[in-house]
């Protein structure tokens, strides 16, 4: 597999160099591969290929969505212990497409499987009988329009010659490149810890840019592993482990119909069993998830579409967590809040009014609103020592912290999210252009 960075080295990359990347490496068991489906009528890659070669335990969490796209309901439908292959498009997202996107996934999975059985018998001394429900796909880009079945097919042999059992920094890369549409730089993360005495390894991509708002998982999201873990306990490491990151971030306050984050375990690492999730051996792995995960959420708000300023909203001492969510949400779903921090004005009323419509319990008595360490609004009034020239100094920074003391209870949640800029208008209204 040439290493071809033109999606990278050609996109907006924020001046983002190679080196900046954290170093993901080889991760036993899995294999990878992109290509060129000509998807775009470029070069760019926009098809990747993610291959287990003995089988990988998984797990998912998808869109709430009540229109789904035919590739998510195809992985619903398949009932395996084991996935032997992900296949990723970018350009389609097989959504509102009907029985022709359905039965795409259908025909796809059918040749990945005989052609992967094939190499299993090139390759493999024991080798295995791969099987259309062992393979699953994520699709992302356009709504609406019909599947390109045809050019996908037509580049899987050359997916599959093109596996590579070894990867690297520059593969990985290649791979989260090859995921991304509006988005303007590949994400990437990765964490090693201990399950017991053994050392594993979590690495993760992601795309995402703008329709970003949590409901039970957010854009599309790929976490690796060579821990030994049961589907069942990695369905409820991510679940839990979803709600203070990918259900932690917002754009734009829209929810896709492609919206799914999955992890996979190769098992390679040969830990010590895993029986349950309060297993003490799995407190290190479960907070190294959760920073992959929340790294990778990040990056998306980072990324997200015209964003010039990271945005972090804290809501502490919330009646309840719910009620903390829904004042941080508000606020960092307001067109309005998201349009000051665009022009950098520290108009806090905005924020006031966003508290106010949330709908939350609050103690107007004991509610506080900071602007990094600028005391804004003290127990329910203007703080007297409010110096406006400060404020304004204070929005030209490209990382803007809100913090919310509710004054209500004990519950605390923290929401990422970006500014909304005329480019985001821009991208938005020339997106199928």
């Amino acid at each position: 597999m040439g290493i071809n960075l033109q999606n990278f080295l050609s996109s907006k990359s924020q001046d983002r160099k190679m080196g900046q990347y954290q170093d993901l490496d080889h991760l036993d068991g899995l294999a990878v591969s992109a290509v060129s489906a000509s998807l775009y009528n470029s070069k760019r890659d926009d098809l990747a290929m993610f291959y287990f070669r003995d089988g990988a335990n998984f797990a998912s969490v998808y869109t709430q969505s009540k229109i789904l796209s035919e590739n998510i309901k195809w992985n619903l439908n398949q009932k395996t212990q084991k996935v032997f292959s992900l296949l990723i498009n970018t350009r389609n997202a097989n959504s509102f497409t009907g029985e022709q996107g359905y039965k795409s996934m259908q025909h796809i999975a059918e040749i990945i499987s005989k052609q992967l059985t094939d190499k299993q018998k090139e390759d493999e001394d024991k080798p295995k009988i791969i099987k259309p429900k062992n393979i699953i796909f994520g699709c992302t880009g356009t709504i609406g329009e019909k599947f390109p079945e045809e050019k996908i097919k037509s580049r899987i042999p050359e997916l599959i010659q093109n596996i590579k059992y070894t990867q690297n920094k520059y593969i990985w890369i290649k791979a989260a490149s090859a995921i991304m549409t509006t988005d303007t730089q590949p994400k990437l993360a990765m964490e090693e810890c201990k399950i017991g005495n053994t050392l594993v390894k979590i690495y993760g991509i992601a795309k995402g840019s703008g329709m970003i708002q949590p409901n039970m998982a957010t854009t599309l999201g790929y976490i690796f592993t060579d821990a030994d873990i049961s589907n069942d306990v990695l369905k409820k490491l991510l679940k839990k482990n979803i709600e203070n990151t990918f259900n932690a971030i917002s754009c734009d306050g829209d929810t896709s119909t492609n919206d799914m984050i999955s992890i996979f375990a190769t098992g390679k690492a040969k830990n010590s069993s895993i029986q349950t999730i309060n297993d003490k051996k799995l407190k290190s792995f479960d907070e190294s998830l959760n920073n992959v995960l929340l790294n990778l959420a990040k990056r998306i708000v980072a990324d997200g579409e015209g964003a010039k300023k990271f945005v972090t909203i804290n809501v502490i001492n919330s009646k309840t967590e719910q009620d903390a969510k829904k004042i941080s949400f508000s606020i960092a779903n307001s067109p309005l809040v998201k349009t000051a921090i665009a022009g950098e004005d520290p108009n806090w009323g905005r924020v006031i009014m966003a508290i106010g419509k949330s709908g939350a319990d609050i103690n107007l008595n004991k509610l506080s609103v900071k602007f990094g360490d600028l005391v804004i609004v003290s127990k329910g009034r203007l703080y007297s020592q409010y110096d406006e020239n400060e404020a304004v100094n204070y929005m030209k920074n490209s990382s803007i912290n809100i913090s919310i003391d509710v004054g209500s209870g004990k519950k605390n949640f923290t929401v990422y999210t970006m500014d909304l800029t005329n480019e985001y208008i821009k991208i938005n209204a020339d997106y199928r252009s």
